[in-house]
Parts: C-alpha cells; sequence; structure tokens
C-alpha cells in the first residue's frame, strides 16, 4: 500500500514542512529505512540520525521544530505533539494483516456450563474446564488452560501455553502473552520444627480492562480474597506479582520486577527494570521507582526514588558520587595519617 505524505498527516493531525506529496511505501526504522520509507525520531538524541538516513519522510516532536530548522538534509517532516504514538497509527497501514483465528478447534477440550460469547476463537489442545465464561470475540491460542469459574472478558487476546487457574477473572480488552500464569499459588509457608507446611491459598486474582501481560510473568493467587491489578496497566515479561498484591491504574512495571506478597502500588507509577518490593509496604500515586532500586519501606505519592534501600534520587546521587570519591579520600586520609605519626 502507498501513501502521500499529506494523506499520514492528515491521520496523526501533524504539520508537514517539505514535500507534501512525496509518496510513502513503507514504515520503517531510522537506520535501516530507504528511499520511500518513514521514521520516527521521539529521543532528542537520535535526532542527528536524519541527517544520514536514507529514508523520504520522518515524524517528529513540534518541541524539535527550532533545532531541526538546522538540520543539514533536506527530508519531509510530520510534526506531531508524540511522535511514537503517532508513528503506531501508521505503520499499520503499511503491513499485511495475519487472519485472526476463528471458531472452535476440534482438539479442545471444553467442560460442562461454559459460556462462550458470540464469535469466540478457542485453538488447538486449549483446555476450559467447567463452569467458565468467555466473553464475546475473545482469541484464545493454542496450549492455554483456564481453570474452573474462571471469567474472561469480551475481546480479549490469550496467546499460547498461557495458564489461567480457577475462578480468576479478567476484564475486558486485555492481552496475556504466551507463557504467563495467573493464578499460581501465592507462597505461603509455616514453619515448624524446621519443616515448611503449606498455607493454602484460597482467594483469587482479578485483572481489570485493557491490561496486558507480558510473556512469563507470574501472578500469584491471594491467600484470601484477591490479587488485583488494575485498568490500563502494562506489565512487561518476566516480572512475578506476590499473592494479596494490589496494583492501581495504568501503571507500568517493567522487566524481572519483583513484588512481594501483600505490597499495594498506586496508580500512574512506574516500577523500572529489576525492581525489588518488600512485602507490606506502600508506593504511593505517580511514584518513579528507576531500575534494580530495592524498596523496603513505604513510599509517599508523586515521588522519585532509586538505588538500595531506596531513597530520593536527589539524595541517592549524591551518594553515588560520594563513593566514586572515595578512593582519593582514602588517600588524604592515609596521608594525613602518615603526617600525624
Amino acid at each position: 500500500m502507498q501513501k502521500r505524505l499529506s494523506e499520514l498527516a492528515e491521520l496523526i493531525d501533524g504539520e508537514i514542512e517539505g514535500n507534501k506529496d512525496v509518496i510513502i511505501k513503507r514504515a520503517w526504522g531510522i537506520k535501516e529505512a530507504e528511499n520511500g520509507d518513514i521514521v520516527f525520531v521521539d529521543n532528542e538524541k537520535y535526532l542527528s540520525l536524519l541527517d544520514s538516513t536514507s529514508a523520504s519522510a520522518a515524524v517528529v516532536s513540534k518541541k524539535n521544530k527550532l533545532n531541526l530548522s538546522r538540520r543539514e538534509k533536506p527530508l519531509s517532516l510530520i510534526y506531531v505533539e508524540n511522535p511514537s504514538l503517532a508513528f503506531s497509527e501508521i505503520a499499520p497501514l503499511f503491513t499485511s494483516e495475519i487472519p485472526k483465528p476463528a471458531g472452535i478447534h476440534p482438539t479442545a477440550l471444553i467442560g460442562k456450563n461454559v459460556q462462550l460469547g458470540e464469535n469466540v476463537a478457542i485453538q488447538a489442545y486449549v483446555v476450559v474446564e467447567d463452569n467458565v465464561k468467555i466473553g464475546a470475540r475473545t482469541i484464545i491460542h493454542s496450549g492455554v488452560y483456564i481453570g474452573q469459574e474462571s471469567c474472561i472478558g469480551e475481546n480479549c487476546l490469550i496467546y499460547s501455553n498461557v495458564s489461567i487457574r480457577e475462578r480468576t477473572k479478567i476484564g475486558e480488552r486485555v492481552i496475556i502473552h504466551d507463557g504467563a500464569v495467573i493464578g499460581s499459588d501465592g507462597f505461603g509457608f509455616s514453619t515448624r520444627g524446621g519443616v515448611h507446611y503449606k498455607i493454602p491459598q484460597l482467594g483469587s486474582v482479578e485483572i481489570g480492562d485493557d491490561v496486558e501481560i507480558g510473556a512469563n510473568v507470574t501472578i500469584d493467587r491471594a491467600r484470601f480474597d484477591r490479587t488485583y491489578i488494575g485498568k490500563g496497566t502494562k506489565i512487561d515479561n518476566l516480572v512475578q506479582i506476590g499473592h494479596n498484591v494490589t496494583i492501581g491504574e495504568n501503571t507500568i512495571i517493567v522487566a524481572q520486577t519483583g513484588i512481594s506478597g501483600s505490597a499495594e502500588v498506586g496508580r500512574n507509577v512506574t516500577l523500572a527494570g529489576q525492581v525489588g518490593i518488600a512485602g507490606h509496604i506502600g508506593i504511593g500515586d505517580n511514584v518513579v521507582v528507576a531500575g534494580r532500586s530495592g524498596v523496603t519501606k513505604t513510599i509517599p505519592k508523586d515521588t522519585f526514588v532509586s538505588g538500595f534501600p531506596a531513597k530520593p534520587h536527589k539524595q541517592e546521587k549524591k551518594i553515588k558520587a560520594c563513593i566514586q570519591r572515595l578512593p582519593k579520600l582514602f588517600e588524604k586520609v592515609s596521608k594525613l595519617e602518615r603526617k600525624i605519626n
């Protein structure tokens, strides 16, 4: 498919600088692009690549308009508020859509009293236990297991080899990627005489609308009540969420983060890669936790923390700066000791 640049600009409500009639054949990466491609730059440090790219056009931020007026290479530009989001609307126009699964595969095992909405698709070797409810237009890929009395909303997409344990409740438009396990037992044991006795995990997991869960994520069921993931939250691959955890709306959780049992995470929180959160603490709304931080105490709202134990980011930077100076400080103290002696 081909589009004029003016058509694309109209789609994303952008402002064109350059040839509005240039023909675009593909949306592509800025380093690999060729003539006829459109690219995007969202991060200012990559603006210099616009001088070397072979692309015919680029989607860029309005805030960089002054900087780009001095660029070396003439290149048609579309200025928008959010280049990454705008480009995500353009890219599908140049890709062929993969046919969606349809119908119930004959190898799927469907239990008793299962309710399937209109146009539900269930692929090969799926197991759906008794009393499950699946909403309209939801797609279940091959090898998925859905436990008894679970409920999955409309327009969901469950990829291969996902396990959804009993009594799990999933909202609408939820995407769960390959290998995720939802509702496994919480890690609960009581020790007596050096022996660890399992504590039954009787609760469930509830996932709100528009949540996306990455590959090989594990979300444990609650001991009682529920483990809850709020509406619009996005979870990267390889995240562990313990039992009775509560996560607010529109939170971002990046890969290899671990959240211990009964922690409460607020709305619009960002947990960067490899963050660890202790159990039974709270993280307020709009908190940002930098990568590889260890959160051991409750964090108030609207705070940016880093380090271990996590502390305000400015304080942590000062500490890191002091640590970098330790060799010189040690040398100075040694000289003073010799002088005193």
